[in-house]
């Protein structure tokens, strides 16, 4: 790519960043609200440059603007939730292999509530939106739902606004180009520590299973004698 090609693009998006914050801000800090759930409902706009910004010249209201993008990326998934519902199977297996769409549907009917709040905590290019499709197809409590996409998104947001707050909002550009150019890396690392995490508490839970049988079956032992 050459040298008029890059000052173009950079044209383009110093362009588009302007255009951006001057709609953001008169609205304050509902600004981060609405840009989250627009980015959710319909386009995918620069969410994390945004809050990084926002935190980074507010610092002491960076837990409010996390609050507000997770709770307007949450509602709006709504919008995805019921084309996805109202599509049903036919509309999920018209954009993913039939491979991938037994993968979520296995992945939903096994862990719903992780497995859309796992990808809600990774930024781009992350494709969130088919995850948000195979919750409602896969016909996810929408309390849950809900849920499931707001704490993600608080994962998210928090740990973005730490390193704002400690590196600057230059880290968010820089971190981003990293995890696009790494994704699989990223994504598969990941899926590893959530998958040990998961093991872990199966194991705690079955200890704890076990150990509240042992008194109802030494009971029934003593009453048998």
């Amino acid at each position: 790519m050459n040298s008029y090609a890059l000052k173009t693009i950079k044209h383009i998006l110093f362009r588009y960043s302007a255009f951006l914050w001057a709609l953001l801000k008169p609205l304050g800090a509902w600004g981060v609200f609405l840009i989250s759930a627009v980015d959710a409902a319909f386009l995918g706009l620069p969410m994390d440059p945004v809050v990084a910004t926002y935190v980074y010249q507010n610092r002491g209201r960076f837990l409010l603007y996390v609050f507000l993008a997770s709770a307007g990326s949450a509602l709006g998934s709504i919008v995805i939730y019921l084309i996805g519902y109202k599509g049903g199977e036919e509309l999920l297996r018209k954009r993913i292999s039939p491979e991938r769409f037994e993968k979520f549907h296995r992945a939903f009917d096994e862990h719903p509530f992780w497995s859309l709040m796992f990808p809600a905590m990774l930024p781009p290019p992350t494709p969130f939106k088919l995850f948000v499709l195979a919750a409602a197809v896969s016909e996810m409590q929408f309390g849950h739902f809900l849920l499931a996409i707001f704490s993600g998104r608080c994962v998210r947001f928090l740990v973005l606004s730490f390193l704002t707050l400690k590196f600057g909002p230059g880290f968010v550009q820089f971190s981003g180009a990293v995890f696009r150019r790494h994704f699989h890396w990223v994504l598969a690392a990941a899926a590893v520590g959530l998958g040990i995490w998961l093991l872990i508490r199966r194991a705690k839970l079955a200890r704890k299973n076990s150990t509240a049988k042992r008194p109802k079956d030494s009971l029934g032992s003593q009453r048998t004698a």
